[in-house]
């Protein structure tokens, strides 16, 4: 049996352009959800010179405490296991504010919606954003 000595190799490099492009997506509907909040409420607000380090941190921490959630809620408490999205987006939130200067959140009632609002935003950007710019991965799928 012969093997083609590249074909490791593209797979890998195929692995690696999709991932690239996953985590391009996925800034950009971080992006679009901040975005959202800061045109909807009042009192969240995107400061423009800080506004990248923001979404940087933002989506870093999303990454982190994503996972994390998940596995407590999988292993404890099975009611959660549905909003672990929601509870990602506002720790992700408080992680982002505290840190960067390019996020400003004041208020319960802005606190809840902020997290509501950047939830569904950038679950409908991982679904729009994909149709738009991997048209054929998307094809490819079904």
């Amino acid at each position: 049996m012969l093997v083609h000595a590249g074909a490791p190799c593209a797979a890998k490099g195929d692995n690696v352009i999709r991932a690239l492009i996953r985590l391009v997506l996925t800034i950009v509907g971080n992006a679009i959800g901040l975005i959202v909040a800061d045109l909807l409420l009042d009192d969240f607000s995107l400061n423009l010179d800080g506004f990248v380090v923001a979404l940087l941190v933002f989506t870093v921490a999303a990454a982190i405490i994503d996972p994390l959630i998940t596995r407590t809620a999988m292993r404890n408490m099975e009611a959660l296991q549905g909003g672990t999205a929601l509870i990602t987006t506002f720790l992700a939130l408080l992680v982002a504010d505290l840190i960067s200067s390019g996020i400003e959140i004041s208020g319960a009632g802005t606190w809840i919606l902020a997290t509501l609002i950047v939830w569904l935003s950038t679950v409908l950007a991982g679904v729009i954003l994909p149709l738009i710019f991997l048209p054929n991965r998307v094809q490819d799928r079904r």
